[in-house]
């Protein structure tokens, strides 16, 4: 069964993203993309206005951390 995810699962929604965009550097997504993104992602279950500045930032991180990893 697939983990519900909220705005503050920052650290399990970057690493989905890098999943299903392999390749795409987090840094050139805009917020609005990335909120699209986050919002589409399979388990998503959290209030799709409860989003903020701070919170999609966490999750351009933790993306960002991912996409250098896997660059490595």
């Amino acid at each position: 069964m697939q983990k519900e995810l909220y705005w503050t699962d920052a650290e399990e929604i970057g690493m989905q993203l890098a999943e299903k965009f392999p390749g795409l550097d987090p840094l050139t997504v805009r917020f609005t993309d990335l909120h699209r993104y986050v919002t589409e992602l399979e388990g998503f279950a959290d209030d799709r206005k409860m989003s903020n500045e701070p919170r999609l930032e966490a999750i351009q991180m933790a993306w960002l951390e991912e996409f250098q990893d896997a660059q490595n």
